[in-house]
């Protein structure tokens, strides 16, 4: 896939916070070290699935405790947190939804750590013969066409298509291609879309695009 970096405009937008502990605060309050016969339960952006994959099998190899891992876009793993899904550690792409749940007494506030971030980049298929140069009012439009789609997630529910949109609106750009939108229910899928030749653009993570 040929990636197209757009990290003059987008850097910081996609700060990813982790909340260690339990989202029960009893049990986050727990001095005990881990039991090798635990299993944590982590609730993860899907544009992590490749690293904590990576990174639980490591975990589970020097502490003997096992993860299962739930990967889903922020919003919805936010809200089966919100309604008593047992979550011990919730990793969200974005600060809106961590503060949803810390204003509404779900997650150990003292607990919560920005611990990476990540970059916003335009893909296009392999085979893309299209030269665009990221830049305030750049061509994306004219050069999705009339039936070309730019495939993002659904920026009214996931924070990697919030980011797109604001990225795209500074860029002076989005009015032109809101009207031209492949929504996805996540990050992983609108990355799907395009390295299926299903969309002739993308907006995702710069990881993502990179693990494709």
């Amino acid at each position: 896939m040929q990636l197209f970096s757009c990290r003059r405009y987008c850097d910081g937008f996609a700060t990813l916070l982790m909340c260690w502990g339990s989202i029960s605060a009893v049990v986050a309050a727990d001095p005990n070290p881990v039991s090798p016969h635990a299993a944590i339960t982590v609730f993860a952006a899907s544009s992590l699935s490749d690293v904590l994959s990576e990174m639980g099998a490591a975990f589970t190899a020097i502490s003997g405790a096992s993860l299962r891992h739930s990967f889903a876009a922020s919003s919805a793993l936010a809200r089966q947190i919100e309604a008593g899904a047992p979550a011990d550690a919730f990793i969200s792409a974005d600060l809106a939804w961590m503060d949803y749940l810390r204003e509404r007494k779900r997650i150990v506030a003292d607990s919560r750590r920005n611990i990476v971030s990540n970059r916003l980049v335009l893909i296009a298929p392999e085979n893309c013969t299209s030269t665009l140069r990221i830049a305030p009012r750049f061509a994306l439009a004219e050069a999705l066409g009339e039936q070309g789609r730019l495939s993002i997630a659904d920026p009214v529910y996931v924070p990697a298509g919030r980011y797109a949109q604001e990225a795209l609106t500074r860029l002076g750009v989005w009015p032109k291609v809101q009207a031209k939108l492949a929504r996805a229910e996540n990050v992983r899928a609108a990355l799907a879309f395009v390295a299926r030749g299903e969309a002739p653009f993308g907006i995702v993570y710069e990881s993502d695009a990179q693990a494709e």
